[in-house]
């Protein structure tokens, strides 16, 4: 499956701009059918705690791009977006859509930042999710929950086997953005997928540094500082053979079980 790493400066709180960002980089790539097209946590705002300009019903103006975007050009699409919970708190989630527009599961960050009081924002999900994507058992994952191991292997108990991992990570901490992306490749035998913004917000600058990263821990693909794009092919037989060469998730698992 090829890959295709969205990397955008988002304008802040302003979604209309944030879609014709996009468009206007995947208008200068050729996009294989049916690959996989991953964008930053909350793409079309920013990582803003004014819910008010951030959130939407569950299938608002957001997703109803994201859903055309991918039927319009039959791939995936993974991609951060800002809904409402029943509580009226914000919900920090990630749609998976499929190539006929569907989604095919929402995952809710687990972590909330608390550096930025976002837990007083939004509302923390509670489970990990695993849907299918072509040969591929995907998790996704939002920015801060990159930082608890627990949430990976626990997608890993589900099959997982590659990792979508969407952010507004700062650029103060740019080299532990690189580190446990890698770690949690290496531990997990999983392909992981880091999709990070680029640019300034009211609050932070952010590096950029996408990167998607083989079973074994190595870099296959990375973009720098700048929006952009950059594409990788990755195979399933890749985590699969090396989980069965090297069995350290049969191991635990034996040892659990």
């Amino acid at each position: 499956m090829i890959v295709y790493l969205c990397q955008t400066d988002i304008q802040w709180e302003n979604k209309t701009e944030n879609f014709r960002v996009v468009e206007n980089l995947l208008d200068s790539t050729t996009i294989t059918e049916n690959s996989l097209l991953v964008l930053p946590e909350l793409f079309s705002t920013g990582f803003s705690m004014n819910v008010n300009a951030v959130a939407e019903e569950e299938k608002g103006m957001t997703f109803q791009f994201l859903s055309k975007l991918a039927q319009r050009r039959k791939i995936w699409v993974v991609a951060g977006l800002g809904t409402i919970s029943p509580d009226g708190k914000g919900l920090n989630q990630a749609t998976v859509i499929d190539p006929t527009g569907h989604e095919k599961g929402r995952y809710t960050k687990n972590y909330p930042f608390s550096l930025s009081n976002e837990g007083d924002f939004y509302k923390e999900g509670s489970e990990v999710m695993v849907v299918e994507c072509n040969e591929f058992n995907l998790a996704p994952i939002i920015c801060y929950d990159l930082r608890f191991p627990e949430l990976f292997r626990s997608a890993t108990d589900k099959r997982a086997d590659l990792f979508t991992v969407i952010a507004n990570w700062p650029i103060k901490r740019v080299d532990h953005w690189i580190t446990l992306l890698k770690a949690r490749a290496i531990e997990n035998q999983a392909w992981v997928i880091g999709v990070n913004r680029a640019g300034n917000d009211p609050h932070h600058s952010y590096p950029g540094r996408s990167l998607v990263v083989d079973p074994h821990g190595v870099v296959r693909a990375q973009l720098n500082d700048s929006q952009g794009i950059a594409q990788c092919s990755i195979n399933q037989s890749e985590s699969e053979s090396w989980r069965s060469e090297f069995p350290a998730i049969k191991d635990r698992e034996n040892k659990i079980g």
